[in-house]
């Protein structure tokens, strides 16, 4: 029976290592993800596709930093509207080849969507969000004199700009992408955990400098469309306890209880499983439906029960 499914993918995802990195190397990471999403697409299933681009973003901030000298610096929110169409453009482009290969015909398209958040969000008074190069503490100060950045020292590494992490709370264009997907239609959408913008008093909007969880935005995302599935693809199989050591636990099933617990124990890294936990304890939540957290490899398996951890009320 075709099904909603809503798929969080990271940026890394879509970047296979350091050495591979050229729009070339993306495009050919994207047509692995596809690759690991044609049968969930035979499977006749309506499928919103939420990517990461926390590396593309960093791209953009880089040229511009080489290019100050003569060229103006492009705001976050447009790195994330630029990183939603060009990496739009290759999923678009690597899924239709897949499905061609696969003899397989959907719509695909990509929904440049804007994400609202609250400029009352308690993250606009703590940035804590890295992005950008390191610099020099003497660069930092500068750059935080005339630009008004927030700087913070990273891990003896150097100095980084951070930038505030705010909670979605609408996304904009929802009503297009569930028409869209009622239509048959493969959508991505709310790239980058969707471009950041307030709402003003008079009902106009405008964008901010901020940076959306992606797998938040997802949850979010597939809390509105009322998806069947919300699955966040991530590089294990399934969430483990002790990860990398001798006690590693891997979980097949948790309650939302259970996983609450486990963070609070702290065995999930900020950086890496612990926004997934979270997004999806919002989404079962929520929903009262499960979530599941695998890898590529097993998507279709994980669908049917087969793999990966599933998370219930």
């Amino acid at each position: 029976m075709a099904e909603t499914v809503v798929l969080a993918v990271g940026g890394n995802s879509l970047i296979l290592d350091n050495q591979h990195v050229s729009v070339q190397d993306q495009y050919s990471a994207a047509e692995k993800t596809a690759e690991n999403m044609v049968e969930l697409i035979r499977a006749g299933h309506k499928i919103a596709l939420v990517h990461g681009n926390g590396p593309q973003v960093g791209f953009i901030l880089r040229r511009g930093e080489l290019a100050a000298h003569e060229l103006h610096q492009v705001p976050v929110d447009s790195c994330v509207a630029d990183t939603q169409g060009a990496l739009g453009y290759n999923l678009v482009m690597a899924l239709n080849n897949v499905l061609a290969r696969n003899g397989l015909n959907r719509p695909i398209t990509t929904v440049v969507t804007q994400v609202e958040v609250s400029g009352e969000d308690p993250a606009f008074q703590n940035p804590t969000k890295p992005i950008g190069s390191f610099m020099t503490e003497e660069t930092a100060l500068q750059r935080q004199k005339e630009n008004g950045w927030d700087i913070k020292e990273d891990a003896g590494r150097g100095f980084r700009r951070v930038i505030p992490s705010p909670v979605p709370r609408k996304i904009i264009e929802i009503d297009v992408i569930r028409l869209l997907l009622q239509n048959g239609v493969i959508v991505i959408a709310a790239g980058g955990g969707g471009i950041p913008v307030k709402t003003n008093d008079d009902g106009t909007y405008t964008g901010i400098e901020a940076v959306i969880d992606k797998d938040l935005a997802a949850a979010l995302l597939a809390d509105n469309i009322q998806a069947d599935h919300f699955i966040i693809s991530t590089a294990v199989e399934k969430v483990c306890l002790n990860f990398g050591t001798p006690d590693e636990k891997a979980l097949s099933r948790i309650t939302v209880a259970e996983a609450e617990q486990y963070v609070r124990e702290g065995h999930f890294a900020a950086g890496s499983m612990l926004p997934k936990i979270q997004a999806m304890i919002q989404f079962v939540k929520s929903t009262g439906k499960p979530g599941i957290i695998t890898d590529p490899a097993h998507l279709a398996q994980a669908i049917k029960g087969e793999a990966g951890t599933h998370m219930v009320p």
